[in-house]
């Protein structure tokens, strides 16, 4: 076990590194630079590098933003300095808002963390609360009536984007019951302490957000969860089971599901990073303070600290999710070994 997890971090680590090279690659391809952005928008905003008010409209003026940070020092030392502190102290540095204005990239990341948390935990409960029971009820109702609806169900919700699914669903709920989608909590628990009744609030807020974001997911599983419990189903161990009287339903609860349902924690270390990064529209379609819109608003304005600050937390959430689904699969499928050959 020990050996196991030794294996797993070393693993982990070298991830990590790669990971983050990537994310800061990534972040530099695009065209221009933070400090074109700043020249194009100056004329109407206020602009500036946290001294001051820059001179953005001559070419000396932009030579001299891009010294002071550090875009024409060579790739691999702007790389260093941006994951220097990163990586020795978390501490992400500094960030600019739309504006120039600039703040702690930790505050700005802080202040959407908790609502992005909130939505990933509550779209994961309605999609495994929704997707385990539907694909058992498929897979051992087989070319039923319900089964032909939920399948329907599940190509519709594969099919439609999640962004064009939220405007519907925000048009109708407004246009036929009044009832404005949006944000996390109502205008009087904006700014209150929390409490039950903020508790309450945030959660009517959150179904919706929620039920739209984790439509594709819930349809997927529901397929995977049908075709895996059906080829268990079709196994001896089954058959035999049956042949001895045990019901189908107990049946299939003890044996067949906890080995279909492997996808399931399997699929954990990608279900953060998605989530959040298909987030992005949704959050901005429904004003969603979330870490997927401060990407998004990261890369419009074409800030490269704070776009590879958010890549590399998707990464690094996609390795610990890894790390966390490979030890549940080896509680949950004990046919999954500790030695030296484990898969």
């Amino acid at each position: 076990m020990l050996g196991f997890l030794v294996r797993r971090l070393i693993l982990a680590l070298f991830t990590t590194i790669a990971v983050s090279f990537v994310a800061f690659v990534v972040t530099q391809l695009p065209a221009g630079d933070y400090v074109d952005y700043l020249a194009e928008n100056c004329p109407i905003m206020d602009c500036h590098l946290g001294t001051g008010i820059e001179d953005f409209s001559t070419r000396g003026g932009r030579d001299l933003a891009r010294d002071r940070l550090g875009l024409n020092d060579p790739f691999i030392i702007q790389y260093w300095n941006w994951i220097y502190p990163i990586a020795f102290t978390f501490d992400f540095g500094m960030s600019a808002r739309p504006g120039g204005v600039w703040q702690s990239a930790n505050d700005m990341i802080m202040e959407v963390t908790p609502p992005t948390i909130y939505l990933t935990i509550f779209t994961i409960l309605i999609t495994w609360t929704l997707a385990i029971p539907i694909g058992i009820y498929s897979a051992v109702r087989q070319n039923s009536v319900g089964d032909y609806f939920f399948t329907f169900l599940g190509f519709t919700g594969l099919a439609v984007p999640d962004f064009l699914l939220a405007l519907v669903v925000m048009y109708l709920l407004f246009a036929y019951f009044e009832v404005s989608v949006g944000a996390l909590h109502s205008g009087p628990y904006e700014l209150a302490p929390w409490s039950v009744g903020k508790v309450i609030d945030m959660l009517q807020h959150l179904l919706i957000p929620a039920a739209v974001l984790g439509t594709a997911g819930t349809a997927a599983l529901i397929r995977i969860m049908r075709n895996n419990l059906l080829d268990e189903l079709s196994k001896p161990y089954v058959v035999t089971a049956q042949s001895k009287g045990l019901s189908t339903w107990k049946l299939v609860i003890k044996y067949p599901v906890r080995l279909a349902i492997n996808p399931f924690v399997s699929g954990i270390g990608f279900i953060l990073p998605t989530l959040i990064s298909g987030s992005v529209i949704l959050s901005v379609v429904m004003g969603l303070p979330t870490l997927g819109l401060l990407l998004y608003g990261a890369i419009k304005g074409q800030n490269v600290w704070l776009a590879a600050d958010v890549i590399l937390i998707l990464g690094v959430l996609t390795v610990i999710g890894t790390l966390i689904s490979d030890l549940l699969l080896m509680v949950v499928d004990p046919r999954i070994k500790l030695s030296g050959n484990e898969t």
